[in-house]
């Protein structure tokens, strides 16, 4: 099973604008075939490739001012092979960050998840998270936080991801954040899951309950959305003029189902597994 993932961004540039996107498949996957194109009408502009130690790569590049077209696209293949992981990342991913502040759900994470350890934690705060917050889209802000998201119970794929990340760094366990491809998502968009770090490993978690994991295509992995927005712009203003971002499977060379709009199959997959993502 081959993904296929498109992103496209039409930007309104007010001035000569320093600009970072996340929107290419990680370093670490599986890709086939990918281009990626940054142009200013007649115009094609070069941006510098910057990968991270997660494997996120970061395209910079100058702007200047008027309408910039960005375009992706790419098909990354079904093996993914795993990163090593170091006790660097480890420790980076138990301490509370801007948008996951563990240390003030720290004393609710304690009572609530008393003696469950290991995948039952996993487990428990992933369910906690999918039943008491309402998928809301319009409802929240980019500034709001895991403590934001407590105290309302509404929120989108970020939200969720970072009360995710927060409960389980409270509880000793390193957790991050990963915007992703999701093949069959409804709506579509660019999609964020949380991953739990047990016995050596990365196991993703999406809460949501909207996106296959197993269909998943890793952009970028940080301590929460601060470290994988898909734009980040600095000496101007950017207006987003367009986005449009698509994802699909394709099996034997044919189109499936999640592709035209129907289930993904994500309403079949037991949460409770412990999946990888590449």
């Amino acid at each position: 099973m081959q993904r296929k993932v498109t992103a496209e961004l039409d930007l309104e540039l007010s001035s000569s604008i320093d600009l970072i996107l996340q929107i290419a498949a990680a370093r670490t996957a599986p890709i086939v075939h990918e281009q990626l194109t940054f142009r200013q009408g007649d115009r094609v502009l070069a941006a510098t490739e910057i990968v991270d130690a997660t494997g996120s790569r970061l395209h910079r590049l100058q702007g200047e001012p008027g309408v910039l077209e960005v375009r992706y696209e790419a098909v990354v293949d079904a093996a993914s092979p795993s990163m090593p992981v170091n006790e660097l990342e480890t420790i980076t991913y138990l301490r509370p960050s801007r948008y996951c502040q563990s240390d003030e759900v720290f004393a609710q994470a304690r009572r609530q998840f008393r003696g469950l350890s290991g995948h039952d934690l996993i487990a428990a705060v992933d369910d906690f998270v999918a039943t008491s917050t309402a998928y809301t889209p319009g409802f929240s802000q980019g500034t709001d936080s895991a403590v934001t998201t407590l105290a309302s119970g509404q929120g989108v794929c970020r939200d969720y991801a970072h009360l995710v990340i927060a409960l389980l760094r409270a509880m000793d366990v390193p957790a991050r954040y990963t915007a992703c491809y999701a093949p069959g998502l409804r709506p579509m968009d660019f999609h964020a899951v949380a991953e739990a770090y047990l016995d050596g490993a990365w196991y993703v978690i999406d809460a949501t309950r909207l996106s296959n994991r197993r269909s998943l295509v890793r952009i970028a992995s940080g301590r929460d959305a601060a470290d994988c927005a898909f734009l980040s712009y600095y000496g101007g203003n950017v207006g987003l003029a367009r986005m449009y971002v698509d994802a699909w499977t394709v099996s034997g060379g044919d189109l499936d189902a999640d592709a035209s709009g129907a289930a993904s199959g994500h309403a079949d997959e037991d949460p409770s597994l412990l999946l990888q993502l590449a």
